[in-house]
């Protein structure tokens, strides 16, 4: 008895270190699947970049289509009787037309899938069709505006509906613009409107925003996307405007948006909100009218690379300013290249300054950096003490810039790259983000 009570407590204490073995293992495996897992969802912070550098709001329709809304709920008594019918029998049972729905299209605008079901339908309506659906909504328009689900159907009245309607429906937002503007489901409707009305119905909406109320509407959240789109609306019907008079006439409507930017440009390109404005202003208004802009940029540009709003708009001004601007900015860079590489946001511009420069300039910051990170004959960091090629490597940031560098150099600048990753592609291999940069060079020689 004491042999087999031996016997069972060594099997079970081999079981149980069997257990522990198997769990560590499992545990070290799921640790480094979370590192990965980690190390990707950095680069992707750091990647997402909004079309405008943060995102762009339309992008939520589809969140709004499937949350479970509370008073669009399947057990909500107060439904419209024809709704729920629909609702059980739609696709089933029953073929569904406009004209099934007369006299209950408000109630099926503010349903979920009834709403999606009149977007569908209007897209390939009758003018008459469409005309029923307008005649019903009219006089509910503005509340439909700030609904969840009804605002998509006024939105497809203005892509879709008649001239006449489009107009009407314009009208009814004049005095409305600022208030729907700063509401989460407005704004779409506005943004809508600003697509499709007419030049004149244009520059009158765009003029409700002349005040006090536009830097309100800039550090809006909802606001900020209408002030955005009517700097890009404007100044693409401005360009596209048969004549030069018509053109500076148009331009002109949204001088009042610039004016009041004026000393305000460095504290608007570092607000989460406003720094979008003002890219927008860099990306789409005519040269005279981005000149005061660029002038304040000039000035803070430091400040800014390395900000986490700022950095977005000094890509703009490489993208989209002058070339003395351009200039002035990868000097500044190249004043701080190793230290801005390293940095969060300022890694961005050093990116972006590699991608826009003209040629001399991208070879100089790309020998420089070729020099300081690749040289062998000086290959200590002062501040860290190691490699300095290991410490741009080894950087979750700077690592990118050698990537971005590995794309726009020449075949010189290249090899020179090449030679030194192949001396020390053991030591590269240790590291995440030095897998990263072996994994381009291959991509590229093989392009080549």
């Amino acid at each position: 008895n004491n042999k087999g009570n031996n016997y069972n407590y060594n099997n079970n204490n081999n079981n149980y270190n069997n257990n522990n073995y198997n769990n560590n293992y499992r545990n070290n495996n799921y640790n480094r699947r979370n590192d990965r897992r980690d190390d990707y969802n950095r680069r992707d912070d750091r990647r997402n970049n909004d079309r405008d550098n943060f995102g762009n709001r339309n992008n939520r329709n589809d969140r709004d289509y499937n949350r479970n809304d509370n008073m669009n709920d399947g057990n909500n008594i107060c439904r419209d009787s024809l709704v729920e019918e629909f609702r059980q029998t739609y696709g089933k049972s029953r073929q569904w037309e406009l004209a099934h729905i007369v006299n209950h299209i408000v109630a099926f605008c503010q349903d979920q899938h009834g709403s999606r079901f009149i977007q569908q339908r209007l897209e390939v309506a009758s003018p008459s069709e469409k005309q029923l659906v307008f005649d019903e909504i009219i006089p509910y328009a503005i509340s439909l505006m700030t609904d969840v689900f009804g605002n998509y159907v006024i939105q497809k009245l203005f892509e879709y509906g008649l001239p006449a309607q489009c107009e009407t429906l314009a009208s009814l937002l004049m005095g409305q613009s600022v208030n729907l503007s700063m509401q989460m489901y407005g704004c779409r409707v506005i943004q809508k409107a600003l697509e499709y009305v007419s030049k004149e119905r244009l520059v009158a909406l765009v003029s409700e925003f002349n005040g006090p109320q536009l830097i309100k509407c800039v550090h809006d959240q909802n606001g900020n996307h209408v002030i955005q789109k009517c700097i890009e609306i404007v100044s693409r019907v401005a360009k596209d405007a048969p004549t030069q008079e018509e053109s500076e006439y148009l331009s002109a409507r949204i001088q009042f948006i610039l004016n009041a930017f004026k000393g305000q440009v460095k504290e608007l390109s570092m607000h989460p909100y406003g720094c979008r404005v003002i890219q927008r202003i860099l990306e789409h208004t005519a040269n005279c009218h981005k000149q005061a802009i660029l002038d304040e940029l000039r000035s803070c540009s430091t400040d800014l690379v390395q900000d986490q709003y700022g950095n977005y708009v000094i890509q703009h001004v490489m993208q989209h300013g002058y070339e003395p601007d351009r200039n002035l900015l990868v000097k500044e860079v190249q004043a701080h290249l190793l230290e801005f590489s390293q940095h969060k946001f300022a890694s961005n511009v050093v990116e972006k300054c590699l991608q826009y420069a003209n040629k001399r300039d991208r070879d100089d910051m790309i020998w420089t950096i070729i020099n300081v990170t690749f040289d062998l004959n000086s290959p200590v960091d002062a501040k860290t003490g190691h490699c300095v090629l290991e410490s741009m490597v080894r950087d979750p940031y700077a690592n990118y810039v050698v990537q971005k560098v590995i794309d726009v150099s020449d075949e010189r600048q290249r090899g020179a790259i090449l030679r030194y990753v192949k001396e020390n592609i053991v030591q590269l291999r240790r590291y995440t983000y030095g897998k990263h940069i072996i994994v381009r060079l291959e991509k590229i020689m093989k392009k080549i």
